[in-house]
């Protein structure tokens, strides 16, 4: 017969089942994540102390002076003053035309050359470790040691100089090169671009080799050409590539500094060759205008968001 408890009486409450201990392997497993985690961390606050010391404090106290005038060790708050008079400067608006041509030459020749390269090195079926070492090994040198290169030996203005031997030779007409106002412009991009082109390449080959042959050989079953191959199967497979790169070159091409440093001496002939990198490093260096450089600067790093922003529009659009 089953028994009943009392009315009234209260059930005595069990005994609590222990948890189960760690075993070792579990706590030395659980330490050797602790241990990782921690490592990690610690080469992550590497990386922002370097980031936050040599990027982010410049930036900030970069703008922050841009708004103040420092004048025998005495810095008093000018709000707009210093952008007003960057620029009523008219170097100012000289150095955006030129960094705004040399950007779109760039564009047109450095954007375009490295893919075709890359599509002419996938295509060929020997030699092409040999050739992608001769197409990198621009970018090996140090960009003043190429840039002198070109000075001496292939822009020299008199008959000795490369480029205007090869014209000579050809029974065109000799150029003054750097000397030149009209031809500044286009001399430094050709330069530049034979600088830094190899990088590129080596991208654009990258996604070339990832491109399905399925895709080709459909297209050549169809009839299409080289060209029609090129436009219809290579550029669309390799659009996010192809976009990225463009946006990476125009932030590069517009701090143009190096180039004109170098080959044109500064401003150029005319100011043919003046950038707005280099008109900053006149205020900073050669005026002694600190605030007045800061200020030039912060209206660069406001021009480049906005293409960065613009760029980044465009692409969630595309996805």
């Amino acid at each position: 017969m089953a028994l009943t408890a009392a009315p009234g009486a209260t059930r005595r409450p069990g005994r609590p089942t222990p948890s189960p201990q760690p075993t070792p392997a579990r706590r030395a497993g659980r330490g050797r994540r602790v241990r990782d985690n921690l490592t990690g961390h610690t080469f992550l606050v590497g990386a922002l102390v370097c980031f936050a010391v040599f990027s982010w404090y410049p930036m900030v106290r970069g703008v922050v002076m841009s708004f103040q005038r420092t004048r025998r060790g005495e810095t008093t708050w000018v709000g707009w003053d210093n952008y007003a008079r960057i620029i009523a400067d008219p170097s100012f608006w000289t150095a955006w035309k030129n960094t705004f041509v040399f950007t779109g030459l760039a564009l047109v020749l450095g954007y375009a050359v490295p893919f075709l390269v890359a599509i002419l090195l996938n295509e060929l079926r020997h030699a092409t470790g040999y050739l992608r070492v001769l197409v990198y090994l621009p970018v090996m040198l140090p960009p003043a040691s190429a840039l002198f290169l070109f000075k001496f030996y292939a822009y020299d203005p008199s008959g000795a100089g490369l480029f205007n031997a090869v014209l000579t030779a050809l029974g065109l007409p000799t150029s003054e090169w750097m000397q030149s106002p009209t031809m500044t412009m286009p001399a430094m991009v050709l330069a530049s671009t034979w600088m830094n082109m190899g990088g590129a390449v080596l991208i654009y080959l990258a996604a070339l080799q990832n491109v399905p042959g399925e895709l080709y050989e459909a297209a050549e079953l169809d009839g299409a050409g080289l060209w029609r191959r090129i436009v219809h199967v290579t550029v669309p497979q390799t659009r996010l590539i192809l976009a990225l790169l463009a946006m990476l070159q125009i932030v590069a091409t517009m701090q143009l500094f190096i180039e004109p440093l170098i080959l044109a001496n500064g401003a150029g002939t005319q100011d043919s060759a003046t950038s707005v990198a280099y008109l900053i490093y006149q205020h900073g260096f050669f005026q002694n205008d600190l605030n007045g450089a800061a200020a030039l600067g912060v209206i660069m790093l406001v021009v480049l968001a906005g293409f960065s922003a613009v760029y980044l529009r465009l692409t969630a659009r595309q996805d």
